[in-house]
């Protein structure tokens, strides 16, 4: 019965090898305590420790090593003891049996079985001691929750079981044992058992009437999935959306960021729906980094869940009819640093770190995150679907997919207009999706040094803002960011995805990072499209094409008479002109301008004065510890005024970190090669912060003094880092009078 609750428990682990442990602790367990019950009571359990932690030590070494996880037994003993409930309750199915996710069902299955045992055997409770395996296989069914099928011939198996031990060992009264009753006595014992075994067997088919409906009722049902009690592993910004990198990488193209050698990815005729439509015989593997579903109007997020997962990676159903190709990846990281790990669509297999994965969106991450020299495979099913069914294909629609189809709030009107106009010459599916992808390509350029931003305004500026301001011009970035929400907007699912494009070997650097977006498509899946431009084409200005909705129809004419008149009309004088007597409107115009200007000025002068003598409280007022926190608000907010704002969840020395390299490298997300010998002047800052944060009265006057010259003098550096408009708007900006801590 022990043993029939590692089958139970097995069906969400990849291969047998959990069953069998399980099936091995609860044979040794039992066999230890039969084999010592003619032993004192009290010397039993710790005997079938010891014995407990000899099977435990040669099954977490034998999980081990069907892993190839690296380290010594200890290691690897500690680490499944401090993590293993969390791990087996956030691991994905199936979870492949590693130290951490056997050793809490192997010590659970060893105890049931002792415990059952020593009550049945010893004390002679049978019906108590199958106490013990009952909770451990109901445990077991509570784990696997909904995702496995339903446990069918174990649970009879176990039902079957205790029936034949009750039934053996049910003991019969010894032949003579009411000889010495008289007739009365005997007749009136007899009349009593009658009873009570009526009255028993009356209870239980009562019970059995009143619980059978409730019982079968829950087979049917969706069990709860205790997963969803463990918090699973979380991520950085950078992580959950890496499309703001691109920027970054396209200023810094020769960065080696990954090593990579690629088999299985022979060239084909058809193009792949994770890659996009590259011509026919195209070679180019792309790996991907990161999907983003979710946009808000500001940023476009992975949103994605992640299970800590084994090895072997649930596997995605493919688009019917769809080509299935085997690609082998063996990546080695360089400089690419967060926790997000590159593969081809779709992973099914990794090898050389532990990963977390979420199947909605393919996403691979390290939760310990990525180091330069780690270096793993990956095993990868990408799907080629039979792209001369896409012309004719719809796109599903509903709850299904209300997460790529969600338009946020504030959709500038221009961008709403646009797409309308692409909607209404384009009918199908594919016509739309084909013009919007055509409309960008020939219409935009892209450029190395266009600023990082997505969010609607950004987007709008870059569908329309004028050439010689910028305008019309950007990064994959805004390519994909832009043909998404247009794709939304003419009722598409669209999604974001940011990667690699690589030939099949070699380094990949920087400038082989870059963005696209995908539609979906029933019966064909995910499918990518290019919006970018070709290098060699001319982009034609947007207003030849794009058609503003006029404001007012233009006036009817009246048609011109048919018949000619018989006579001329007499002239008729012209009423006589008025002098004006009111203020000309040119006074008008001028005075309301001046008028204007004064006042914007008068707010201008207002948000400069405030401005100071907010910086002026925050340096020069309160004690030393309240002043070093002004100097580090002047900080924080001196960030926020350069877009570069930080997360309330990073510590002070991060937050330092992340100012140091806006002034040394330009780039929020630029990693550093080497370790700096001294301390920035912003994090001696964080060190004061810190130290007043714990010990309010550690610091005095002199501290505070410092703090206040090393704001200061870090805004007065960071705004001179800034574009000019940024330079221009930084002391009138109202930010700071508004923003909370």
């Amino acid at each position: 019965m022990t043993g029939l609750a590692g089958i139970a428990l097995g069906r969400v682990y990849a291969g047998d090898l959990l069953t069998r442990l399980l099936l091995g602790a609860a044979v040794g367990s039992v066999l230890v305590s039969v084999a010592a019950r003619r032993l004192r009571s009290w010397l039993v359990a710790p005997l079938s420790v010891l014995a407990l932690a000899g099977y435990t030590a040669l099954a977490l070494r034998v999980a081990a090593q069907r892993a190839d996880l690296p380290g010594g037994l200890g290691q690897l003993v500690v680490d499944a003891a401090g993590n293993g409930v969390a791990r087996l309750l956030t691991a994905m199915i199936p979870v492949e049996p590693t130290p951490d996710t056997v050793l809490v069902p192997l010590v659970a299955t060893w105890l049931a079985g002792l415990a059952g045992a020593e009550v049945a055997l010893r004390a002679g409770r049978v019906l108590l001691g199958f106490l013990p395996p009952t909770l451990l296989y109901a445990g077991a069914v509570y784990v696997v929750g909904p995702n496995a099928d339903p446990v069918l011939w174990p649970t009879l198996a176990f039902a079957g079981l205790a029936a034949i031990g009750l039934a053996v060992t049910g003991g019969t009264a010894p032949p003579g044992a009411d000889g010495d009753l008289t007739t009365e006595a005997r007749t009136a014992l007899r009349t009593t058992r009658t009873v009570t075994t009526a009255a028993g067997l009356a209870v239980v088919v009562g019970l059995v009437a009143l619980l059978a409906p409730v019982v079968a009722g829950q087979v049917d049902g969706r069990p709860a999935d205790p997963r969803r009690y463990v918090e699973p592993p979380r991520v950085e910004t950078l992580d959950e959306n890496p499309l703001i990198r691109i920027s970054g990488w396209a200023l810094n193209p020769e960065r080696k960021l990954l090593d990579v050698a690629v088999d299985g990815a022979s060239p084909t005729a058809a193009p792949a729906a994770d890659a996009g439509p590259p011509e026919p015989g195209s070679d180019e593997v792309r790996l991907r980094l990161a999907v983003l579903s979710d946009y808000d109007g500001v940023t476009w997020r992975v949103g994605a869940t992640y299970r800590n997962a084994g090895r072997v990676l649930p596997a995605v159903e493919p688009a019917p009819g769809s080509r299935l190709d085997t690609v082998r990846q063996e990546i080695t990281v360089a400089d690419l640093s967060g926790r997000l790990l590159p593969a081809v669509a779709t992973p099914r297999e990794v090898d050389g770190a532990r990963v977390a994965y979420d199947p909605a969106t393919g996403t691979l991450i390290r939760p310990d995150g990525l180091t330069p020299g780690l270096r793993y495979t990956v095993t990868s099913v990408r799907e080629r679907p039979d792209l001369n069914l896409i012309a004719t294909a719809d796109v599903p629609a509903g709850d299904a997919v209300s997460r790529e189809l969600r338009v946020a709030d504030g959709v500038p009107d221009p961008m709403r207009r646009l797409a309308a106009q692409l909607a209404e010459e384009n009918g199908a599916p594919y016509a739309r999706a084909a013009a919007i992808e055509q409309f960008l390509a020939e219409h935009y350029r892209v450029v190395a040094d266009a600023p990082s931003g997505h969010a609607y305004p950004n987007l709008n500026f870059f569908l329309f803002g004028p050439r010689n301001a910028g305008g019309q011009r950007g990064t994959s970035e805004q390519f994909a960011a832009a043909f998404a929400v247009l794709g939304r907007l003419t009722g598409l699912p669209t999604r974001v995805v940011v990667g690699f494009s690589t030939s099949g070997s070699g380094p990949v650097r920087a400038a082989d990072a870059f963005a696209w977006p995908e539609v979906l498509f029933d019966g064909l899946g995910w499918v990518a499209f290019d919006p970018l431009p070709r290098p060699d084409d001319e982009p034609r200005p947007v207003e030849e094409d794009f058609r503003p909705t006029p404001e007012e129809p233009p006036p009817s004419e009246v048609p011109e008479p048919t018949v000619e008149p018989t006579a001329t009309p007499p002239a008729v004088a012209a009423p006589p002109r008025r002098e004006s007597t009111g203020t000309p409107v040119a006074v008008l115009v001028g005075g309301g301008s001046a008028a204007l200007l004064l006042l914007v000025a008068a707010v201008l002068a207002v948000l400069v004065a405030a401005r100071r003598t907010l910086t002026r409280r925050r340096l020069g007022r309160g004690d030393p510890a309240q002043r070093i926190a002004g100097a580090w608000r002047e900080v924080t907010d001196a960030l926020r005024l350069a877009g570069q704002p930080v997360g309330g969840d990073l510590a002070a020395t991060e937050v330092a970190a992340h100012a140091r390299r806006l002034v040394v490298d330009g780039t929020p997300d630029q990693d550093e090669t080497t370790t700096p010998t001294a301390a920035s002047p912003v994090e001696e800052l964080a060190a004061l912060v810190n130290r007043v944060t714990f010990a309010p009265d550690g610091a005095d006057d002199d501290a505070a003094t410092h703090a206040g010259r090393i704001a200061t003098d870090y805004g007065r550096e960071l705004r001179s880092a800034q574009p000019r408009w940024r330079r221009v708007l930084w002391p009138v900006h109202p930010g700071p009078l508004r923003w909370r801590p």
